[in-house]
């Protein structure tokens, strides 16, 4: 497995190469962020890559927004001797992985790039895309049940990767050479699903020509995967149930038992607690099927994957089709990740393959995405006109692009216009209860009341304008400071003294946690 280390900080670079060369791994210090983008691309495998400073320069921003448009194998390692948390929570977003401190501990570095290279190659073997925090729990579940074979119950909404989670447990697993079996218990009939399971003796029922092996005996020593388990009959279950206890089973008009070495893992999209009280689904059996349990989660909750896994099938998809792909704007891209994905990865994917065959070789723009997925996905603007009906005039392309502009343009304007009248009204409130700075001039901007004003000034000597803050500390400005400079200085003092408690600092400063990190990212604090 590679790593690549930034030259940024000369001395560090040395440190954590001898630090990682000792650990086993190859290790390559590079002077070019771009060299260090283009290795990483062409490496075999998993990669890791070390920054060693940097982290805010436009380069940086280019090299990691390479690695994640080309759904690299690769992990992002940073070292800062600011260990802030709203920075690292923001290069986070960017896509780095880790971030130590300077001067960083050698073992700590070591296991974390262990760590590291190993979920880089869980990926790779699995083929299960994302970033995100609940895919990470997936990985991790995956790669914990995967040597043992107590049966596994897979939750969660149809499309979200049931089977792919169950496959990457088998091929994980010690019965990986083994077959891996997997049975639709919605698509087959009742008279059907039994000999399905179990096989069947000759003449055991009309038409039952000749005898005839079921899935059990098939994947013995192997996988069995039961999707949508909880459409299997009632008395299917018996019969279920018993095989899971005893390892055994009867075909249908048999007489002797067989037994099989078989590890089940089943899937469901339905809420099996439901079902069973309404007594569709045994007690007893979800309790053997649910030894371990994963929930996959859907789409809409990890929205952060979203481009992620368009570049993964855009790849695939050309690759297989010998196709070019140019790429995706920025607004298209925005539209997708907005949208509420009801049929999750598997909606995501055909959505793509069809984006790719009617627009071969072109940039996907916001016009080349369905009328129903746009109008959905802009259902919660803020543009107060209807989108017009399928076949209406008005339902071109043109009309919906300005109509998006428009509300993109009306939407930003009235969330600054709400942040101005929480700041109005925060400062009102300051001046009314004599706990701010009463100095400030307050305009209030109101449609039905027109403009407000109220000004006390209390200056003090050699051009200086003293406040107190809510917690009684002193602080003095120059008279003419923007108003932006003191709202800053107040939101870091105010940050430092509770250790960078963020919902502690609104309280304090009178205002709500969704406007404080809104000012947060506004100072880029």
């Amino acid at each position: 497995m590679s790593v690549f280390v930034s030259r940024y900080d000369p001395e560090y670079a040395v440190r954590a190469e001898r630090a990682l060369t000792q650990a086993g791994h190859e290790v390559a210090v590079v002077d070019s962020l771009k060299e260090i983008g283009e290795r990483a691309l062409r490496a075999p495998g998993p990669s890791l890559v070390l920054l060693t400073g940097g982290l805010e320069e436009p380069a940086m921003r280019e090299l990691l927004g390479d690695l994640a448009d080309a759904s690299a194998r690769t992990a992002v390692v940073a070292l800062t001797d600011r260990m802030d948390v709203d920075r690292i929570e923001r290069w986070r977003g960017r896509g780095i992985d880790e971030v130590l401190p300077k001067p960083f501990d050698p073992d700590e570095l070591k296991l974390v790039a262990r760590r590291l290279l190993q979920r880089e190659e869980l990926v790779g073997r699995t083929r299960i895309v994302g970033r995100s925090e609940p895919i990470k729990v997936v990985l991790e579940r995956v790669a914990q049940y995967a040597p043992v074979n107590s049966t596994v119950l897979i939750e969660g909404e149809s499309g979200t990767g049931k089977e792919l989670v169950a496959r990457a447990i088998h091929d994980l697993s010690p019965r990986s050479g083994k077959p891996f079996i997997a049975v639709n218990c919605a698509a087959l009939a009742e008279s059907l699903l039994e000999s399905e399971l179990f096989g069947h003796e000759k003449g055991s029922f009309t038409g039952a020509s000749s005898l005839r092996k079921g899935h059990f005996e098939i994947a013995d020593r192997g996988t069995l995967f039961l999707d949508e388990v909880a459409e299997m009959p009632t008395s299917t279950q018996v019969k279920l149930l018993r095989v899971l206890e005893e390892r055994e089973f009867m075909r249908v008009g048999g007489s002797a038992p067989l037994r099989v070495d078989v590890r089940v893992i089943a899937a469901t999209n339905r809420d099996l607690e439901e079902a069973i009280r309404q007594g569709r689904f045994r007690r007893d059996l979800y309790y053997r099927l649910a030894v371990l349990s994963i929930r996959m989660p859907p789409l809409r909750e990890r929205r952060e994957d979203i481009p992620l896994l368009i570049h993964h099938f855009v790849q695939e998809f050309c690759r297989e089709n010998d196709r070019e792909f140019v790429g995706i704007t920025e607004e298209a891209m925005e539209i997708l990740q907005n949208y509420d994905w009801p049929g999750n990865v598997r909606e995501l994917r055909n959505l793509v393959e069809s984006m790719l065959v009617l627009t071969p070789g072109a940039r996907i723009r916001p016009r080349d995405i369905p009328d129903e997925i746009y109008a959905r996905a802009n259902r919660e603007r803020l543009l107060p006109v209807a989108l017009p009906e399928d076949g209406e005039e008005g339902s071109a392309p043109a009309t919906r692009r300005i109509e998006a502009l428009l509300g993109y343009f009306y939407r930003d304007l009235k969330r600054d216009l709400d942040v101005v009248r929480e700041d109005q009204r925060r400062l009102r409130e300051m001046i009314r209860e004599g706990r701010g700075l009463p100095w400030l001039e307050s305009v209030e901007v109101e449609a039905e009341r027109g403009i407000e004003t109220a000004a006390v000034e209390e200056r003090m000597p050699g051009g200086e304008i003293e406040g107190r803050t809510a917690e009684g500390d002193r602080i003095r400005f120059d008279v003419g400071s923007p108003l932006e400079d003191l709202e800053r200085a107040a939101i870091v003092r105010t940050l430092a003294s509770v250790d960078g408690n963020r919902r502690r600092a609104a309280e304090i400063l009178g205002i709500g946690e969704r406007t404080l990190y809104r000012k947060l990212k506004q100072y880029d604090l």
